[in-house]
């Protein structure tokens, strides 16, 4: 992926966290599925080649979403709260771009 193309889907992601979190209450708060179901919908082997990032937000849609709990859900009270709004996610992809380890001074 060159620096063209992730302004272009850096712009689509965006797009589907606005409309996965403005709409979060469409999707069941618990997935209902059975341990390992994920197992026979992925391939055996790792692609030789690149997929195309269309197809990689396909699947993502098709195969994971199904099995994920939504956190972000107003009906989930499980666990503990947390507090992943706009700014927090703004600052992981900050966060993410200097790509820091923050486990030593000397390595942030």
């Amino acid at each position: 992926m060159d620096v063209e193309e992730f302004r272009i889907r850096g712009k689509e992601m965006i797009d589907y966290i606005c409309y996965y979190t403005k709409n979060v209450e469409s999707y069941r708060v618990f997935p209902h599925i059975e341990p390992g179901y994920l197992r026979k919908l992925l391939p055996t082997e790792a692609p030789q080649e690149p997929e195309d990032f269309d197809k990689i937000m396909e699947d993502f849609e098709d195969k994971i979403m199904p099995g994920v709990t939504h956190w972000i859900h107003r009906r989930f009270h499980a666990y503990f709260p947390n507090g992943n709004g706009y700014a927090s996610i703004l600052g992981d992809m900050l966060s993410d771009t200097i790509n820091c380890v923050g486990f030593s001074w000397v390595s942030t």
